[in-house]
């Protein structure tokens, strides 16, 4: 957890990579696709906990259409900036069984996360397992996923913001920015 006068200073150095009305437009633009590939479907969606917070709490309003609303919990990073070993700490519901699932995470990186979530929602069977992600990382880097819904493409390096943390601090900045290069 970084200190007041640390996070202060992370925040004053970052680029902006994404403005505040940037990343509404997205939201807008992929509650509208989501909307067209689910609507009817009542699907259950999955945020994953906590990064995807802010962008399950902006987009669920935007959706129109019923559906059900749980939570996963995975970490791989902890306090740290490097994805490391993955600990569950709250599964997959078993009422994914016959559903249509839409997870939703705040970033697409390495991919490992949400490949792992799921793999766990079909192995629990999920009629129909779809994924949606804020952000997608630029790094060139073979993913063992493809997002079904993308809202914003990112460069490789450390981005914060809109869900997305650094060391605990700046989940609830509206835009997305990225830590100052060395």
């Amino acid at each position: 957890m970084l200190s007041h006068d640390k996070a202060m200073e992370v925040y004053q150095s970052a680029e902006l990579i994404h403005s505040p009305e940037v990343v509404q437009q997205a939201l807008h633009h992929l509650a509208s696709e989501i909307g067209n590939k689910l609507s009817g479907k009542n699907p259950l969606v999955l945020c994953v906990m906590g990064g995807a917070v802010v962008f399950a709490g902006q987009l669920l309003p935007m959706l129109a259409f019923p559906l059900d609303f749980d939570y996963v919990q995975v970490s791989r990073y902890g306090d740290t900036i490097r994805g490391g070993q993955m600990v569950w700490k709250v599964p997959p519901p078993a009422t994914v069984k016959g559903r249509v699932v839409l997870v939703l995470d705040d970033i697409l990186d390495e991919g490992v996360t949400i490949a792992e979530i799921l793999s766990s929602v079909r192995e629990l069977g999920a009629s129909a397992c779809y994924s949606a992600v804020f952000t997608d990382k630029e790094h060139g880097r073979h993913k063992p996923v493809k997002a079904d819904f993308v809202g914003l493409t990112v460069p490789d390096r450390y981005v914060f913001g809109f869900g997305m943390d650094v060391q605990g601090a700046w989940r609830n900045l509206p835009a997305i920015y990225a830590l100052k290069e060395a």
